[in-house]
């Protein structure tokens, strides 16, 4: 394929973001994301734009309407956890060391910002959404099915539970008066990892959340 001048210097013409508009929507997801933690889904955006240190117009240029800044908090959580999960895999030998580390950092992550936000009215079908989400699954399956098999999980549990607790330990009830919530997460979540280490300590009650239980329940 031959590329004219023409269309090489259309290309050279193309508008590059500027920086500065860059660092702005960066800053915006950075700050729905905290608050979709801290007040759910529905926290007006002209409070998010007051924490990014934006103006409204500024937002509303990044972001048109609540549902595209949605699906772009949900994207950059997924792929920053993600990154998190492949990190630990990488780094840790210990198996279970791994699955805890990245625990510790998927709740720094704001992870449970997800869960909210998918029962919303966005396209979770999106082709960006589904590529994030089965890397993510992927990452945690993987890091889960290592420590299995070195014996440090208890085989009663899967990526489902895994999630789910994340989610329920990683954010206050939206609109609490948890001001200082974040000082307990890590020290519950510690707990919860004690739960999951075997030798298992007791029965579980039903069976094992998987995946589809948690796409169905969506």
């Amino acid at each position: 394929m031959t590329v004219t001048r023409t269309e090489t210097a259309a290309r050279r013409r193309a508008p590059r973001p500027r920086a500065d508009a860059l660092r702005n929507r960066e800053r915006i997801v950075a700050a729905a994301r905290e608050m979709f933690v801290e007040f759910g889904p529905e926290v007006p955006l002209d409070e998010i734009a007051r924490r990014a240190g934006v103006g409204n117009a500024t937002l509303y240029r990044h972001f048109p309407d609540r549902d595209e800044l949605i699906h772009h908090v949900v994207v950059s959580v997924m792929s920053r956890t993600t990154d998190q999960a492949e990190a630990a895999t990488a780094e840790e030998a210990d198996a279970f060391d791994a699955l805890r580390r990245f625990v510790h950092a998927a709740a720094d992550e704001r992870i449970g910002a997800l869960c909210p936000m998918l029962s919303g009215a966005f396209d979770k079908e999106h082709p960006e959404l589904l590529a994030a989400r089965n890397r993510l699954e992927g990452a945690v399956d993987g890091l889960m099915e290592r420590a299995r098999r070195f014996g440090r999980l208890r085989d009663d549990v899967a990526v489902g539970d895994l999630l789910v607790g994340l989610s329920q330990l990683t954010r206050p009830l939206p609109g609490s008066a948890c001001m200082h919530f974040d000082q307990f997460v890590h020290r519950h979540l510690q707990i919860f990892l004690d739960g999951l280490e075997a030798p298992a300590r007791s029965v579980l009650p039903g069976s094992p959340a998987t995946l589809e239980d948690l796409r169905r329940e969506a």
